[in-house]
C-alpha cells in the first residue's frame, strides 16, 4: 500500500443539532478503529489548539484513499481533505535497515 499524509479539517454546518454532532463523532471513533485495524489509518495527530487532524494513511492509491477509506468516515460530508502522497526518505532514521 502507498502512504499519504492527510490533513482533515471538519466544519460543522451552522444549525446542526448537537445530538447529530455527537452521533457522528461517536461513529467516527468506531470507524477510525476499524480503519486502523485494516491498516489504512496508521497515525493521527491534532495540532495543539486547532480543530484539524493530520494523519498518516495507507491505501492502494489516492482514489481508493478518497473513496473507500476517507470517504467512509461519518464526518466526511463536513470535512475538507488535503492529501499528499509520501514515500520514505533515504535519510529517515525510522526506515528499516537505517543505521
Amino acid at each position: 500500500m502507498k502512504e499519504f499524509l492527510v490533513e482533515l479539517t471538519t466544519t460543522v454546518p451552522e444549525g446542526t443539532e448537537p445530538a447529530e454532532v455527537d452521533r457522528r463523532r461517536a461513529a467516527e471513533a468506531v470507524r477510525a478503529k476499524e480503519l486502523a485495524t485494516a491498516g489504512h489509518l496508521v497515525r493521527l495527530w491534532r495540532p495543539v489548539g486547532e480543530l484539524r487532524s493530520i494523519g498518516l494513511w495507507r491505501a492502494a492509491d489516492e482514489d481508493e484513499l478518497r473513496e473507500k477509506v476517507i470517504g467512509t468516515l461519518p464526518l466526511r460530508p463536513w470535512m475538507t481533505a488535503v492529501v499528499t502522497a509520501v514515500q520514505p526518505h533515504p535519510n529517515d532514521p525510522g526506515r528499516p535497515g537505517a543505521a
